[in-house]
C-alpha cells in the first residue's frame, strides 16, 4: 500500500466503486465496425458482460466514440468490463462464468487481467499434472539404477508422493491463517517431490551402508539417524531458512513461495526422519529384495570398491593440480554468467500464456492491431474535480511531456477525484514508458496526483524488489554461514561455500538469459521469447538454488568432516568424502533435476524458467562445484578449512553432538 500505484488505485476505487483496470476485454470481430450489424453484435456482448453480478461498468466504442477502440482495418473493436473491488477469488469465479458463457462464439474472444489470471491458474494445474506424469517413471527408473533393488527403489518415489500429499494438507492449514498465491500451492510440488526423494536417497543409502557392517537392526538404524539424519536436519534447516527469507518481500507470489517452500522443506525432512526409518525398520533385510541379477552383480562390484572408484580418482586428479582446476572451473562459471549483465525484466502477464489461450490472442491483437498505449495507458488519478481549471492545467502539462501519444479527457470519478488516461507512444513496460511514469510523478501540484496502470505497477515492483533484495541476500548468506558452522565448526567452509554458490547461480542466470531473453532454444523448448526474464524468477531461483547448493554441500562436507575427525589429513579426507558421496549426490541431483525439470514442459514461460533454472542449478552444483571446485579449494586451503575464532570453536565443541564413529562401509554405497 505504500507504493504510489497502489495508493492511486485505492483512491480511485474508493471514489468509483469499480476497479481502475478492466477485468475483461472482449475482442469483437464482426465486420465493419461502423455497420449496424457490428453495433448490434457489440451491444449483445455488452449485455452479457453486464449480466455478471460483480461487473460495475461496461464500455465500448459506441459509448465513447474513441477511434482508438477501432482496429486499423476497421473490422474489430473491443468492449471493456470493470469489476467491483472484490476478492480475487470472487472475481475469478465471475471471469470463469463469463468465459464459459461466451465460449464457442467465433467472433468474440476474451482477454484482460481477470481472464488472464484464470487461464494462468488453469494452465498451472494442467502443467502440474503433466510434470508429475513425466517425472515419476523417470524417478523410479533412476532409483532402480542407483539402488539395484526394486524394493529400495520404490522408497524415494513413495516418500515423494507422500510429501506432495502432506504438503498440500499443511498448506491448506496455513492458507486458513494467511492468503497464499495459487502459484505457490502448485509451484512447491516439484520442490517437495525433489527434496523428499533426495532425503530418502541419503537415508536409505546410509542405512544399507550401516547394515552391511552392523546388521539389519536397531543399531544400524540408530547410526543412520545420527549421521545421515543429522545431515538431513541441517540441510532442511538451510533450505527452509533460504526460502523463508522470501517472506521479506511484500509481493504475494514471493511471500507465498517463501512460506510454502519453507513448509515443504520441513515436511520432506520430517517424513525422511520419522516415516522412512519406520519403513526401514519394518523392511529390514527385505530393503534389498527383488534385485535383478545384473544389477545385483553391479552392486556387488560397487561394494568391493575402496580407493579405486571414479570419484576417488577424480578427486586425486583435482588435488594434484588444484590451482589450475580452481581457475579453469571458476572462469568457466564466470563466463557463463556474463550474459546476466545484460538481463532485462518484464512482469508476468498475458504474453506469457500459450498461443492457445484467448487472453494471449487478445493481448497480441491489442498490441499490434490497435493504436499503441491506449489499452494499457498510464492512469493518472487527480485529487480535483473533472472540468476544473486545475485538471485542465494538469492535462496540458501531461501533453507537453515527451513520449506522450494522447491524453484522454478527464473522467469524473466522484468525491473530488478525476482520472486522466495518458497513452504513451512507446510500448508498455519499455524504458521510455517507465521514464514517463517518473516524469508524471515528478509534476508538482497543490492537489493529489498519482499514477497507476500496468507500467506504473511494474516501476513500483522493480523498486520494491530492489529495496528488499539486500536484506534477503543477507538473511540467506547468514543462515548458510550459521548452519555450516554448526555442522562443521568452521567459518572458512561457510565463506567458501557462499562464494561457490554465488558462482554457480551466476552461471545459471547467464544461461537463462541466453535461453529465454535471447530465445536460443525456442524451438526445442516450445516457447516464444518475450525478450526478457520474469522479474521475480531470479530472486526465487536465488533462494531455491542457494538452499539446494548448500544442501548438497552439507552432505559432502559431513562425510569429509567424518573422515577428517577420524584423523585423516584434509587432502585424503576430501578424497574419501567425495568417493563416499559423489555417486549419491550425482544420483540425488539427477532425481531432483527430473522432479523440478519436468516443469520445463510447462506452457507458461515463467514456470518453464523456474523448472529449467532449478534443474540447471542442482546439476551444475553436483558436477562442477562438488566435483571440481570443492576439492581444489579445500586442497589449497589445507588445514585452514577448519579454522574458526577461539570463542566460536569452543562454542561449537560445547553445542555439537558428535555422531557415532563411522562404519567402514563399502564406499560404493554412500550416505
Amino acid at each position: 500500500p505504500s507504493y504510489q500505484s497502489v495508493q492511486a488505485t485505492n483512491r480511485y476505487e474508493a471514489a468509483t466503486g469499480r476497479q481502475i483496470d478492466p477485468g475483461v476485454i472482449a475482442l469483437v470481430t464482426a465486420g465493419d465496425v461502423h455497420s449496424a450489424a457490428a453495433k448490434r453484435r457489440v451491444r449483445q456482448v455488452e449485455a452479457q458482460l453486464r449480466s455478471s453480478r460483480d461487473v460495475a461498468a461496461v464500455s465500448s466504442y459506441y459509448d465513447s466514440h474513441d477511434p482508438a477502440m477501432v482496429a486499423r482495418d476497421g473490422r474489430a473493436t473491443y468492449v471493456v468490463a470493470y469489476f467491483r473491488p472484490k476478492s480475487d477469488s470472487r472475481i475469478q469465479d465471475d471471469a470463469k462464468r463469463l468465459e464459459s458463457e461466451l465460449a464457442g462464439q467465433h467472433d468474440v474472444e476474451l482477454g484482460g487481467g481477470a481472464i488472464a489470471d484464470t487461464q494462468v491458474n488453469t494452465q498451472v494445474g494442467k502443467d502440474l499434472a503433466r510434470a508429475e506424469l513425466f517425472a515419476f517413471p523417470f524417478i523410479f527408473l533412476l532409483s532402480l539404477l542407483f539402488f539395484r533393488s526394486l524394493v529400495a527403489s520404490l522408497l524415494p518415489p513413495l516418500l515423494g508422493a507422500l510429501a506432495i500429499l502432506v504438503t498440500f494438507f499443511a498448506l491448506r492449514i496455513v492458507s486458513s491463517f494467511t492468503h497464499l498465491s495459487v502459484f505457490a500451492l502448485n509451484g512447491v510440488t516439484g520442490l517437495g517431490l525433489g527434496l523428499a526423494i533426495d532425503y530418502s536417497l541419503f537415508m536409505v543409502s546410509r542405512y544399507r551402508e550401516e547394515s552391511a557392517v552392523h546388521g539389519f537392526g536397531a543399531d544400524a538404524l540408530r547410526r543412520t539417524l545420527a549421521t545421515a539424519g543429522r545431515t538431513i536436519l541441517f540441510s532442511s534447516l538451510t533450505v527452509a531458512a533460504a526460502l523463508a527469507s522470501l517472506t521479506v518481500f511484500p509481493q504475494l507470489f514471493l511471500r507465498s513461495m517463501g512460506l510454502a517452500g519453507a513448509v515443504v522443506a520441513l515436511v520432506a525432512a520430517t517424513l525422511a526422519l520419522v516415516v522412512l526409518p519406520a519403513l526401514l525398520a519394518l523392511l529390514g533385510p527385505r530393503v534389498n529384495a527383488l534385485a535383478p541379477k545384473r544389477l545385483q552383480r553391479a552392486a556387488d562390484r560397487d561394494a568391493r570398491r575402496d580407493e579405486s572408484g571414479f570419484w576417488y580418482r577424480l578427486s586425486q586428479s583435482v588435488i594434484a593440480r588444484p590451482r589450475r582446476i580452481a581457475l579453469l572451473s571458476g572462469a568457466a562459471l564466470i563466463a557463463l554468467g556474463v550474459p546476466f549483465a545484460s538481463v532485462k525484466f518484464l512482469p508476468a502477464d498475458a504474453a506469457t500464456l500459450p498461443a492457445s489461450a484467448s487472453a494471449y490472442r487478445v493481448d497480441a491483437a491489442l498490441r499490434t492491431e490497435f493504436p499503441p498505449g491506449r489499452t494499457a495507458p498510464l492512469e493518472v488519478v487527480v485529487g480535483a474535480a473533472a472540468g476544473s481549471e486545475q485538471v485542465s492545467d494538469i492535462a496540458e502539462r501531461l501533453r507537453a511531456l515527451p513520449d506522450v501519444s494522447t491524453v484522454a479527457p478527464a473522467q469524473p470519478a466522484g468525491r473530488g477525484v478525476s482520472l486522466i488516461d495518458v497513452a504513451p507512444s512507446t510500448p508498455t513496460y519499455s524504458a521510455a514508458s517507465r521514464q514517463l511514469v517518473h516524469a508524471v510523478r515528478a509534476l508538482r501540484t497543490p492537489f493529489y496526483l498519482g499514477v497507476a496502470g500496468d507500467t506504473a505497477g511494474f516501476v513500483d515492483l522493480e523498486h520494491s524488489l530492489g529495496t528488499h533484495l539486500p536484506l534477503v541476500l543477507a538473511l540467506v548468506v547468514a543462515s548458510t554461514l550459521v548452519v555450516l558452522f554448526l555442522m562443521t565448526g568452521s567459518l572458512v567452509l561457510g565463506v567458501t561455500a557462499t562464494l561457490m554458490n554465488a558462482l554457480s547461480l551466476s552461471a545459471v542466470f547467464g544461461i537463462l538469459v541466453l535461453i529465454f531473453q535471447h530465445g536460443s532454444l525456442q524451438g526445442f523448448l516450445s516457447y516464444r521469447s518475450t525478450g526478457a526474464l520474469d522479474s521475480t524468477q531470479p530472486i526465487l531461483l536465488f533462494a531455491i538454488g542457494f538452499g539446494l547448493a548448500t544442501d548438497y554441500g552439507v552432505f559432502l562436507l559431513s562425510r569429509i568432516k567424518e573422515a577428517h575427525d577420524s584423523g585423516l589429513p584434509t587432502s585424503r579426507a576430501v578424497a574419501i568424502g567425495l568417493e563416499r558421496t559423489g555417486r549419491i549426490v550425482t544420483a540425488a541431483a539427477l532425481l531432483f533435476a527430473v522432479a523440478v525439470g519436468a516443469f520445463a514442459t510447462s506452457k507458461l514461460i515463467f514456470i518453464k524458467e523456474l523448472g529449467l533454472g532449478t534443474a540447471l542449478a542442482v546439476l551444475i552444483d553436483a558436477s562442477v562445484i562438488r566435483g571440481l571446485l570443492v576439492p581444489s579449494l579445500m586442497q589449497l586451503l589445507g588445514e585452514w578449512n577448519w579454522w574458526a575464532p577461539g570463542p566460536l570453536r569452543r562454542l561449537h565443541l560445547r553445542t555439537s553432538g558428535a555422531p557415532p564413529a563411522q562404519a567402514q562401509p563399502a564406499v560404493g554405497i554412500a550416505e
